[in-house]
């Protein structure tokens, strides 16, 4: 499954980059193809990120079921999934705040971010590991449908009865990652994993041509209906709850599952990739980078940077991430190497002579 660290390692490159233009970019250069494309892209990220969760949640059901675990027992597993990203989602807001003082507002502790929506999907999510795999399939893509089908209703309806905080999990907005749409893409992650479990590792190259064909046909389908000139509701608007979009973008998606096994099983191969590395500690990358470039850290360089100076912080940046990548993954061989040098007895004449 090299394939899925490798795709998460991309959504994280994308990530970064995308990052670094929106923060240190100068306001000229917002109109500059360079940056339009950034932001463009790096809108697929957290898209990633969230079908590749749904995914590995996916693969824990399907260990829990084969292990003999109840119904109850694998809904608790993945309750328990929900209950750490939550717990990993609180611990980052904190962190930011106390290193944000004094300039940071209370309010900013209880901003949804891509950890809570992940938290929130999984939590609404986990009854369907209660259900057999085939079951999990159909119903995950129902639910995914349904979440995307139903955000444009859900941004018509008035929410002014519903608490801000609570409201900002469930209405969609442009700065926030609520449930309605995002969630969609952990269902749809839950039951592509699902497929990719039942098809098993043989089956495993004509699942990826399915995959490469799918996303095709649900790209321009997307694209095909979303320019008709009427449309089933009343209000949408594309960019933040068109289910035609996140159509568009579950083809991408999957059109990169596709790719990353191409590339992986038959490219570099077992060779080490930074972009694969970068995939194993993608939480890690996540949390440092937004410390690095929405932090005080390098504050006199917000929005100062010419187009060219963002794309060598980018490139700064993405070796610094996979600097502490490798340090992540490598450290019990680091400490090891680091205690026998410490334990290492000291030269005397008599080892320098070789007596």
């Amino acid at each position: 499954m090299a394939f899925l660290d490798w795709t998460r390692g991309a959504a994280a490159l994308i990530m970064l980059h995308g990052h670094v233009y929106h923060a240190f970019a100068e306001k000229s250069a917002h109109e500059s193809g360079a940056y339009v494309l950034s932001q463009f892209v790096g809108g697929m990220a957290p898209a990633a990120f969230l079908f590749l969760t749904g995914i590995t949640l996916a693969f824990l059901m399907a260990g829990r079921e084969r292990r003999g675990v109840s119904a109850g027992g694998r809904v608790l597993a993945a309750l328990r999934r929900s209950g750490y990203l939550f717990g990993i989602a609180v611990l980052f807001r904190l962190e930011l705040f106390a290193t944000g003082l004094p300039d940071n507002r209370w309010t900013d502790l209880f901003k949804v971010d891509i950890l809570n929506c992940m938290g929130l999907a999984i939590l609404l999510f986990s009854p369907l590991a209660a259900l057999a795999a085939e079951q999990r399939v159909r119903w995950g893509a129902i639910l995914g449908t349904a979440v995307a089908g139903g955000a444009p209703l859900i941004s018509a309806l008035n929410w002014n009865w519903l608490h801000p905080f609570l409201r900002d999990y469930v209405v969609p907005d442009y700065n926030y990652f609520a449930f309605f749409p995002w969630a969609a893409f952990v269902a749809f992650g839950i039951s592509a994993g699902t497929i990719v479990r039942l098809s098993g590792p043989m089956n495993l190259p004509r699942l990826m041509q399915w995959s490469a064909l799918a996303g095709l046909a649900l790209i321009a389908g997307g694209r095909y209906f979303s320019e008709l000139p009427y449309s089933l509701y009343d209000k949408s608007e594309f960019w933040l709850n068109s289910p035609m979009l996140i159509l568009i973008k579950l083809g991408v998606l999957l059109l990169a599952l596709s790719f990353a096994y191409l590339w992986t099983a038959h490219g570099a191969g077992r060779r080490w990739s930074f972009v694969r590395q970068l995939g194993t500690t993608s939480l890690l990358v996540y949390w440092v980078h937004i410390e690095l470039v929405y932090g005080r850290w390098f504050g006199a360089w917000k929005e100062s940077l010419p187009v060219v100076l963002c794309a060598a912080t980018a490139v700064l940046l993405i070796a610094a991430m996979v600097g502490l990548s490798l340090l992540r993954t490598r450290w019990p061989s680091v400490r090891a190497w680091l205690a026998a040098q410490s334990f290492r007895p000291p030269l005397t004449p008599e080892r320098v002579s070789g007596d």
